[in-house]
């Protein structure tokens, strides 16, 4: 389930579509009218404020350009077809589409857009950039990547410092008309990002544990996963970062310090293709229901049978702990307890397995949150 960052990108596409089903533009009118439009857009606004320097104002005009651009963007690329050479929004306030024929700027200003007469078409621009696919791979040392470069009507090839001349060797390797592609260059090597998600496999040294819940800046455990220092590697063996501070015995708890290409996110990992997102950390009560997440066994549910446990492990004797009916094993230590969507605490240990079940105790995550001073990742 724990892939790099297209979870992300599909959880965007999703908020958006809650826009794009409604038809017309995106008013005030269609938002009140339309509670599902109003949940998709409020999320929005803040991010759109302060990541474009929008008013609240100007973010829902910026939806509505958006939308009609999209509109537009179908309607001619269907309609101009071999002339048609995209359509892009600039400057964040008008609507641009590119031609190679000059008899199609009056259809195009039909549509409210703003003409713009170029040399090659989008399927020129497309069918160079399919060649370069299919050209033998650069050095990643030397090439970060190419594109379609819409707005200045070009295939980009990215070299990275020291890369242009592996960069111009790769376009002539692939056999495409230069006229078309330019070498820029960027500082930045591109790289994967992965998710910090509850209940995924982690390595602390030799061993395997799980992770319990995200928190700004990497993840909560159990303490006999590792002391303060250990490196850890992810469900992938990717480096991750390593042991902040942890405690066992005493308490079993710890939390690790995740570097740049960890994202810390607000879910649990159900081992079912998908995820139960964090809302909180509400404790439940006795008697409530909890399921565990983790990387040997997976998705198990059960109750909460009593609270401030004392267990007397063989390593050392534990404080405050609370039993389960949940059976886990080992590799599962360190991952999440939710009871609906409230985060309750990280495992343990306890006795038996998931073939003739057993008894469980976790580490309340308040407890963790509060001795280290972090903040709870919810969604």
């Amino acid at each position: 389930m724990n892939r790099p960052i297209a979870r992300l990108v599909t959880a965007a596409v999703a908020t958006t579509g809650l826009i794009l089903g409604f038809s017309g533009s995106v008013g005030a009118s269609v938002i009140e009218a339309h509670p599902r439009a109003a949940a998709a857009f409020d999320p929005l606004t803040t991010p759109m404020q302060r990541d474009l320097g929008l008013t609240e104002a100007q973010v829902a005009e910026r939806i509505q350009l958006d939308l009609r651009a999209g509109k537009v963007e179908k309607r001619l690329g269907s309609e101009l077809a071999g002339s048609y050479a995209g359509t892009w929004i600039a400057d964040g306030e008008r609507i641009v589409v590119a031609t190679t024929d000059r008899a199609d700027i009056d259809r195009i200003r039909a549509t409210g857009a703003e003409p713009r007469l170029v040399a090659h078409s989008e399927r020129q621009l497309t069918a160079v950039k399919t060649e370069l696919d299919k050209a033998p791979r650069p050095s990643a040392d030397a090439v970060a990547g190419w594109y379609v470069d819409t707005v200045n009507n070009r295939v980009v090839v990215t070299a990275l410092p020291g890369g242009q001349d592996a960069a111009r060797a790769f376009i002539a390797e692939s056999g495409v008309d230069t006229d078309a592609v330019e070498v820029t260059t960027t500082d930045a090597a591109p790289r994967t990002f992965y998710d910090v998600q509850g209940g995924d496999a982690y390595y602390p040294g030799g061993a395997r544990c799980s992770i319990g819940f995200a928190v700004e800046g990497g993840f909560v455990t159990a303490g006999h996963c590792g002391s303060a220092g250990t490196q850890v590697s992810g469900y992938n063996q990717v480096a991750m970062g390593s042991v902040a501070d942890s405690s066992f015995p005493g308490d079993d708890h710890a939390w690790v310090s995740v570097n740049s290409d960890w994202t810390p996110q607000p879910w649990v990992n159900d081992y079912d293709g998908g995820v139960v997102t964090v809302a909180g950390s509400a404790e439940a009560a006795v008697g409530a229901s909890v399921c565990r997440s983790g990387s040997t066994t997976g998705w198990h549910c059960g109750e909460i049978e009593a609270k401030d446990q004392t267990v007397n492990y063989a390593e050392g004797t534990v404080y405050g702990l609370t039993q389960t009916s949940v059976c886990a094993e080992p590799g599962d230590s360190g991952g999440s307890y939710i009871s609906g969507d409230q985060a309750q605490g990280v495992t343990s240990g306890g006795s038996g397995d998931c073939s003739t079940g057993g008894t469980t105790f976790f580490q309340p995550v308040n407890e963790i949150l509060e001795t280290y001073g972090l903040t709870l990742v919810t969604g």
